[in-house]
């Protein structure tokens, strides 16, 4: 027969236990979360640029290439802020991602005369908002597609943390078949 004293006792020590094992749990999922998006990202990115390069009746566009990636980023909002760069520091918004079609290592600031840096169905513009001009790329030029995501993790500690975001980026550069 048990005593009241020893359910208080199995009660009090599961009060004491379950936040850490809740913490694991959740640790766990975020991180499942994480490696998810990273596999993702990669494929996105990887695909994202193999649009950007691929040769067709009709040369694609920075559309072509963002419908691509979207594809891949089921119920993950993407969007182009500049979509030849400069690739921002900046945090895109919870859980969505920023998309960049660039020449192969983008320099950080704007520019008005870049080397090629749009899919080849682009067509030439200048420099405006603070973002690069369009150069459409041709010759089997270079094109790297990047992503950047931000990831907000759903365990309370771990996100505050983490300031509530995590940001990944993805990067792939393929030779331009046209």
């Amino acid at each position: 027969m048990r005593r009241d004293g020893q359910r208080s006792q199995a009660l009090i020590e599961f009060a004491l236990v379950s936040p850490v094992l809740l913490l694991l749990l959740f640790g766990v999922i975020d991180i499942g979360r994480a490696i998810f998006y990273y596999d993702t990202l990669n494929h996105a990115a990887r695909e994202g640029a193999r649009v950007a390069a691929r040769a067709s009746n009709q040369l694609p566009t920075n559309t072509d290439v963002l419908s691509a990636v979207s594809a891949q980023m089921l119920g993950v909002p993407v969007t182009q802020p500049c979509p030849q760069g400069p690739i921002s520091t900046s945090t895109p918004p919870q859980n969505a991602a920023w998309l960049y079609v660039t020449e192969p290592a983008p320099p950080g600031a704007a520019e008005t005369s870049p080397p090629p840096n749009a899919p080849g169905g682009e067509y030439s513009a200048a420099a405006a908002g603070g973002c690069s001009a369009v150069n459409p790329a041709t010759g089997n030029d270079q094109l790297q597609v990047t992503l950047r995501f931000n990831l907000v993790l759903i365990t309370p500690i771990v996100a505050q943390v983490t300031a509530d975001h995590v940001v990944m980026t993805a990067a792939a550069v393929y030779r331009t078949e046209y």
